[in-house]
């Protein structure tokens, strides 16, 4: 039997997936972590990480090797769409008395349902 060794993220410690052979595709290592943590596909995907390299697994049909170590983030079923705004607004200094414009940026993720 092989193994591939996962976690998430916000975890400490790793939990383990068994398979058959020297590669499980990345699309079957999603759906045996999901099962393993009661989670459904209409809910949220999985983020794959290797753990040692840093490589993001984004390829369903990619092979993970027997005996690695990933991080698994969860993320939105339809993905994270980002969209930015900015405000621009005017201030009174105290002291001097000018004006001063302040621009900030708003950086908002809104998931699908």
């Amino acid at each position: 039997m092989s193994c591939v060794h996962y976690k998430f993220f916000s975890k400490l410690n790793y939990d383990m997936v068994t398979f058959d052979g020297l590669y499980i595709s990345l699309r079957d290592l999603k759906l045996q972590i999901m099962s393993r943590e009661k989670l459904t596909a209409a809910n949220c995907d999985l983020q794959i990480t290797n753990a040692q390299t840093k490589e993001e697994y984004t390829d369903g049909n990619a092979l993970v090797p027997r005996n690695s170590s990933v991080i698994v983030r969860r993320i939105p079923a339809g993905g994270v769409k980002v969209t930015s705004k900015a405000c621009v607004t005017s201030r009174t200094e105290p002291v001097r008395g000018t004006s001063k414009a302040v621009c900030c940026f708003v950086l908002f993720v809104s998931c699908n349902p």
